[in-house]
């Protein structure tokens, strides 16, 4: 004979009890699946529900050898702004952008993605409004999302709390893939802007803004809207526009797109000296564009140090180009006909020994890349 349990009430302990509800999981599964197929092409095999997500690569025995790439990564705590503002498919949005367009720095073609979310408790319209901004950032990077999961962890995370994670893969023939190799003395840096904070260096604007008293609705004449509504700008996606850039003027041809660089957490420089080779310096001058208001807005209210703030955010470039200076202005035009706007903002030549490095508008190598070195000279427009 069983024994009651200690409150005395006889009935058994269930998963929903636990906290896990799979009946809202399932509700939530059924209001993303319109968005999930609208991102899906003849490649893909199986509709939305399946264990594993399946994609036909037959196109790839047209390639002569092909290399796949791949990319992970998340949004950082970014969310807790959506979170606060009960706003949720902007950070889906983001997801692909910091997934797909590392994917794109080689030169590689993102196909498909999956995500991860962990959340408290399921929520189903929550759920489904993060996916569909997945889903509609993967339509305008051209990517299939082919699968994901959703976990209830409760006790591991408040009812209102949740992460997300993203995974892709792509391709590149061997011959046109992009990197550091490719990179000549004399190449020209083209600057892609951002479209605001992206969703690196939350972590310092968060606490800048908590500093300051400032509250997520506060109207910011600067900003033209809201804090909150500024903060959770979506990521700018520039798989599809690197794409176009890359295939019009392509590597092996001698003139043509050598490297691409994705500013992303660590700032400007140090992601541009990741693709670069050693001996070789990228001079950028910071005259060539203006800071947009918000990061004027986060360095004026915490009092951050310029240093710090080229270390953290974009500060207006999200996407950098490195091309051959017989295609420069050519690719410049191209990038700006696409609606994206974009300017020469520097050159690479052979590093030299008169060239100061002992400050911090030098910075040589970056997360764990022993490569070139990047030169801030100027001030911002």
């Amino acid at each position: 004979m069983t024994s009651a349990s200690p409150s005395g009430n006889n009935a058994g302990i269930t998963y929903a009890s636990a906290g896990v509800d799979v009946e809202a999981g399932d509700r939530a599964v059924e209001l993303m699946k319109d968005a999930v197929k609208a991102t899906h092409n003849s490649s893909v095999i199986g509709g939305v529900g399946g264990f594993a997500g399946l994609f036909d690569v037959s196109r790839l025995l047209t390639y002569k050898k092909p290399l796949l790439a791949t990319s992970t990564d998340g949004v950082g705590t970014k969310v807790a702004i959506a979170q606060a503002m009960d706003i949720h498919d902007t950070v889906g949005f983001d997801l692909v952008g910091m997934v797909v367009d590392d994917i794109v720095v080689v030169g590689a073609e993102p196909l498909y993605m999956t995500d991860y979310i962990a959340c408290g408790k399921v929520v189903p319209e929550r759920i489904a409004d993060i996916v569909r901004g997945i889903a509609s950032a993967c339509s305008v990077a051209g990517t299939a999302l082919v699968g994901g999961e959703t976990a209830e962890h409760p006790g591991l995370l408040g009812e209102q709390e949740y992460d997300v994670a993203g995974a892709a893969t792509g391709v590149i023939e061997a011959d046109q893939l992009l990197g550091p190799d490719r990179v000549r003395a004399g190449d020209v840096v083209i600057g892609m802007a951002s479209s605001g904070l992206h969703s690196n260096g939350y972590s310092l604007v968060r606490r800048v803004i908590n500093h300051a008293g400032w509250a997520l609705d506060r109207q910011v004449s600067e900003l033209g809207r809201t804090l909150g509504e500024e903060l959770l700008e979506p990521t700018r996606v520039y798989a599809a526009d690197c794409l176009d850039l890359a295939r019009a003027f392509p590597v092996n041809s001698g003139q043509g797109v050598n490297g691409f660089s994705h500013v992303t957490g660590g700032g400007l420089a140090a992601n541009l000296a990741r693709v670069l080779p050693q001996g070789l310096v990228a001079t950028v001058d910071r005259a060539t564009w203006e800071l947009p208001a918000i990061f004027k807005l986060v360095s004026e209210l915490g009092n951050v140090p310029l240093a710090d703030l080229e270390r953290t955010l974009n500060l207006g470039v999200g996407m950098v180009a490195i091309v051959s200076p017989q295609i420069a202005d050519a690719a410049v035009a191209r990038l700006n006909e696409r609606g994206l706007p974009s300017w020469i903002m520097g050159t690479v030549d052979a590093d030299s020994a008169s060239i100061d490095k002992t400050g911090p508008d030098y910075v040589q190598g970056a997360k764990g890349v022993d490569g070139g070195a990047v030169r801030l000279v100027n001030a911002y427009a």
